[in-house]
C-alpha cells in the first residue's frame, strides 16, 4: 500500500499505461451491493471507495455499523470533516490542530526526512522534534498540501466538441484542451490548483479544486527504529508494530495565500481540523476513513487481467528487485549517497514485496475464470435486447482486440521508458521539452509545461541535489541502457543507438558513460535553474552531453508519445462504453456501481476485526494471533519487546525498552489488552494512496491512522473480500511514544491532549 515517494509513484504510473493498465482511471469489477455481501461468518463485506455525494446512498449500511454524523453532511467538501483531510500528492494526511498541524505516515513523509538528513545530522535514524515554530524544517522541494475544496461534475463540458468522426489523436486533444480550459478558468482563483478526473473509465469527468499549499515544513518525526521497526521484513505483513506516523505544518503568507518558504510566512489556520481522542477503537467497532487512494483495477477485462498477473508482474519484480540491488552497490561504505537514495530504495523494495503479494493472491484465487464468466453474461445480455445489441454488440470484442494491439509491443514499451533513468538525462530532456513547448501559446503547451506548472518544475530540478550522487545514478543508468541494448534492433531507437556509438561491450559503455558524466553541467542545481526558460538554441547549441543526447533523441520520443496518444484516444471511446454497458447491467440487478479509485477524495467505512489466514500460515503463537490459526485485531508493545533483536529493522530506543518493561503505559493504556495497542486491523477497502489516511471513529474523532494491509489483501487492487484487512497505527501508540519516547508535551498541547 505505501506510496512512499512521488519520484516512484510516477515512474511506475508511466510504466502501468504500457502494461495496459492506465490508459485512463481504472474503473472496477462487478462489485455486489454492500448488503448482499458477507462472509460465512456474518460479516457484511465493506466494499467501496466512494465518492462523498455518494454517500447518502448507503447511509443506512453506515448508521447501522456506527456511524454518529449524517451522511448527508459529508458530502460538503468545505464542512467537517472532510475539509480537515488534504493530500500529500501521493499520500493522504489531515490537519490536527487550528495551526495548521498535518499528520501523516512516516513513510509519506520519507523523502522529506532522508532529504533533510546527513551523515552527521541523521535524523532519519534518530528522529526530530521541533522546539518551537522556527526549528520547523522546510520539506524536501515539491512538497505540497493541497485541500480540497470543490468538486464539480464537467461532463458536458469535457465531451461537447467530441464526435464520432473523431479519430484517436483528434478525440484526445479535444479532450485535453476541454481539460485544460477548464483548468485555466478554475486557476484564475490564484493559489489553487485544479484538476479535471475522470471516473468510469471517462464516463464522467468532475473538476476538482484544491488549495495548494507550497511552504511545507517537518515538525516532528520518531526515530526510524519507531517510525520503520519491522521495516522491509514486516512490510504488508501481520502481526505488525509500526509507529507509521509524523507531522508536518502548513504554513502560509500573512494575508493567509499559498507561498513560497519564507520566515515571515505563519501557520496556516484550516476551517475545520479533528479531534484527536486519546483511546483508539475497540474490536468490531465502526471505523471509517477519508483520503485519496491512487488506483484500482476492478473494472479491467479477462485479458488485461491475464496479462498483468502473467507478465507484468513477474516482470517489475526481477527489475526492481536489481534496480534496487545496483542502489545497493553503488552506495556501498557511503553513508550519504545511501541516505540520498533512501526512499527510492525504499519505494523500490515495497512494490516488489507488493507484486509478490499481488502473484501469490491471485494464485488462489479464481479471479480470471470470474472475469470470463462476467463477459460471457454481458455478452448474453447485450443478445437479449435489441436497443442494447444496436449499442453494445461490438463493445467488448473492440476493447478486447485494442488491448491486445498494446500488448503486442508491452515488453519493447517497457524497456524504452526505462532506458533514460539518468537524473541527467532525465533534466537534460525536460529542459529541453520545456523550450519547445515555451514557443507556443500557454494553452497550447503540453500539461507539465505550462505557466501552471513553472513553480513544481523549478522546486523538481532544486530538489535533485539531495537525491543524487553521480556515481550512483551512472551505473542505474547503466543498467537500464543493458536492458535497451539487449532489445532486438529493430526495436530501438535510431537516434539513441547513433549517439551511443560503437559502445556496445561493458567496458566501451562504461568509458563512454564516465565521460558523459564528468563532462556535464547539470549535476550542479544553478546551471540547471538557470537553463529553464531558455530558448531552443541555447540547447541545441550546447556541448553538454547530456543535452545533445535529449536535443538527439527529441524527434524519435515525441513520435513514439504521438503513437501513444492516439491509442489513448481510441481507448477513450471504447472504456466509457464499456463502463456504461456495465453499470447499466448492475442497474438492473439493484447492485451500485461505485467507481474505480483515481487520486480524488474517497470514503471508506468497515469495522476492527481480525481474520482468518490461507491454512498453514500462522507458524506459532504471538502478540497479534490467537495461536488457533486467527490473527486479532490488535498488536500491542509486548510485540515490540518480543520481535526486538537491536539490529535494524528490530531495533527499538533503550527507553522503550524499559517502559514497555515496567508496564508504564500511563493513560494510554487499554485494560483488555493489558498494554498500549500498536496497530490494528479493520476492514477498509483502501489502496496505495490512501497511506495516511485518518481513521476516525463514528464522531469523525481521529483514532489512528491507516499505512498498510496485510499480505493476504495486496490483490485487494483487483478484488475486494471478506478477507480484505487495512492495518493502522492506533492514536494510543502514537501518543504514547510522544509523551514517553520524545517528549513531545507542546505537541500534545497543541493537538488538545495534555493541558496548556
Amino acid at each position: 500500500m505505501k506510496n512512499v515517494i512521488q519520484l516512484i509513484s510516477s515512474l511506475l504510473a508511466l510504466a502501468l499505461v504500457l502494461a495496459g493498465c492506465s490508459d485512463s482511471p481504472a474503473p472496477a469489477e462487478a462489485p455486489e451491493s454492500p448488503e448482499s455481501m458477507s462472509a460465512d461468518s456474518g460479516q457484511t463485506i465493506t466494499e467501496g471507495m466512494w465518492q462523498p455525494h455518494q454517500l447518502p446512498q448507503i447511509a443506512d449500511e453506515l448508521k447501522s455499523l456506527g456511524l454518529e454524523l449524517d451522511p448527508a453532511s459529508m458530502t460538503d467538501l468545505t464542512e467537517f470533516p472532510l475539509n480537515a483531510i488534504v493530500s500529500l500528492g501521493g499520500c493522504s494526511a489531515s490537519f490536527v490542530s487550528p495551526e495548521g498541524l498535518v499528520i501523516t505516515n512516516h513513510h509519506c513523509a520519507y523523502g522529506s526526512i532522508s532529504y533533510n538528513s546527513t551523515e552527521e545530522n541523521n535524523i532519519l535514524a534518530n528522529g526530530f522534534l521541533a522546539e518551537n515554530l522556527a526549528d520547523e524544517l522546510p520539506a524536501r522541494p515539491g512538497s505540497r498540501v493541497y485541500v480540497t475544496v470543490a468538486m464539480d461534475e464537467v461532463t458536458d463540458r469535457v465531451k461537447a466538441g467530441l464526435t464520432d468522426q473523431m479519430d484517436g489523436r483528434e478525440r484526445y486533444k479535444a479532450i485535453e484542451d476541454a481539460e485544460k480550459a477548464l483548468v485555466a478558468e478554475c486557476e484564475k482563483d490564484e493559489g489553487h490548483r485544479c484538476e479535471v478526473y475522470s471516473f468510469y473509465g471517462g464516463l464522467n469527468y468532475y473538476l476538482i479544486k484544491q488549495l495548494a499549499i507550497r511552504d511545507v515544513r517537518i515538525v516532528y518525526t520518531p526515530a526510524e527504529s519507531i517510525g520503520k521497526f519491522g521495516g522491509d521484513i514486516d512490510n504488508w505483513m501481520w502481526p505488525r508494530h509500526t509507529g507509521d506516523f509524523a507531522f508536518y505544518r502548513a504554513y502560509v503568507d500573512k494575508d493567509g495565500q499559498p507561498a513560497d518558504y519564507s520566515e515571515d510566512n505563519v501557520p496556516f489556520e484550516p476551517k475545520h481540523y479533528l479531534r484527536v481522542a486519546k483511546q483508539g477503537p475497540k474490536e468490531d467497532e465502526f471505523i471509517m476513513l477519508a483520503g485519496y487512494p491512487g488506483t484500482t483495477n476492478r473494472y479491467r477485462l479477462a485479458t488485461e487481467v491475464e496479462n498483468r498477473f502473467a507478465w507484468y508482474y513477474p516482470t517489475m519484480q526481477t527489475l526492481l528487485a536489481e534496480w534496487s540491488q545496483t542502489i545497493a552497490d553503488a552506495t556501498a561504505d557511503n553513508k550519504d549517497a545511501e541516505l540520498k537514495y533512501a526512499s527510492l530504495v525504499a519505494g523500490l523494495n515495497n512494490y516488489s514485496k507488493n507484486f509478490g503479494g499481488m502473484l501469490a493472491g491471485y494464485a488462489r484465487s479464481d479471479l480470471l475464470e470470474r472475469k470470463r464468466e462476467l463477459e460471457s453474461s454481458l455478452q448474453a445480455w447485450i443478445a437479449g435486447d435489441e436497443s442494447r445489441e444496436a449499442r453494445y454488440a461490438s463493445t467488448l470484442a473492440d476493447l478486447q482486440a485494442l488491448i491486445a494491439e498494446r500488448q503486442a509491443t508491452q515488453e519493447r514499451d517497457l524497456v524504452l521508458r526505462y532506458m533514460d533513468r539518468s537524473a541527467m538525462l532525465s533534466a537534460a530532456r525536460r529542459l529541453y521539452r520545456l523550450s519547445v513547448e515555451n514557443e507556443k501559446p500557454d494553452a497550447e503547451r503540453e500539461p507539465g509545461y505550462q505557466e501552471r506548472d513553472l513553480t513544481r518544475f523549478t522546486q523538481s530540478m532544486q530538489s535533485i541535489e539531495r537525491n543524487f550522487e553521480a556515481s550512483v545514478d551512472q551505473a542505474i543508468w547503466t543498467y537500464f541502457l543493458k536492458r535497451y541494448l539487449a532489445l532486438p534492433e529493430d526495436q530501438r531507437i535510431a537516434s539513441f543507438d547513433a549517439f551511443l556509438g560503437d559502445a556496445s561491450s561493458d567496458e566501451e559503455l562504461e568509458q563512454k558513460l564516465t565521460a558523459m558524466y564528468a563532462a556535464t553541467s547539470l549535476s550542479d542545481t544553478d546551471a540547471r535553474l538557470a537553463l529553464i526558460g531558455k530558448d531552443r538554441s541555447v540547447f541545441e547549441d550546447s556541448d553538454d552531453p547530456f543535452i545533445q543526447l535529449a536535443v538527439a533523441i527529441f524527434d524519435d520520443m515525441m513520435a513514439i508519445e504521438e503513437k501513444d496518444k492516439t491509442r489513448t484516444g481510441r481507448f477513450q471511446v471504447l472504456r466509457p462504453q464499456y463502463m456504461e454497458l456495465l453499470i447499466a447491467y448492475y442497474d438492473e440487478l439493484g447492485r451500485p456501481v461505485y467507481p474505480d479509485a483515481n487520486s480524488s477524495l474517497r470514503v471508506t467505512y468497515g469495522t476492527v476485526k481480525g481474520y482468518t489466514p490461507p491454512a498453514g500460515t500462522i507458524e506459532a503463537p504471538a502478540d497479534g494471533n490467537d495461536g488457533k490459526d486467527s490473527y486479532t485485531a490488535f498488536t500491542t508493545l509486548r510485540g515490540i519487546d518480543a520481535k526486538y533483536t537491536g539490529e535494524d529493522p528490530f531495533d527499538s530506543p533503550q527507553r522503550q525498552l524499559e517502559l514497555i518493561k515496567d508496564k508504564a503505559y500511563g493513560s494510554y493504556g487499554d485494560k483488555t489488552l493489558d498494554s498500549v495497542p500498536v496497530n490494528f486491523l479493520g476492514t477498509l477497502d483502501i489502496t496505495g494512496g490512501n497511506s495516511g489516511s485518518a481513521t476516525m471513529n463514528g464522531k469523525g474523532e481521529f483514532v489512528g491512522m491507516v499505512f498498510d494491509t496485510t499480505y493476504e489483501s495486496i490483490n485487494s487492487d483487483w478484488e475486494f473480500s471478506a478477507n480484505t484487512r487495512s492495518i493502522h497505527v492506533d492514536v494510543a501508540y502514537i501518543l504514547w511514544v510522544m509523551e514517553n519516547i520524545d517528549g513531545a508535551d507542546k505537541l500534545l498541547q497543541e493537538l488538545g491532549v495534555l493541558d496548556r
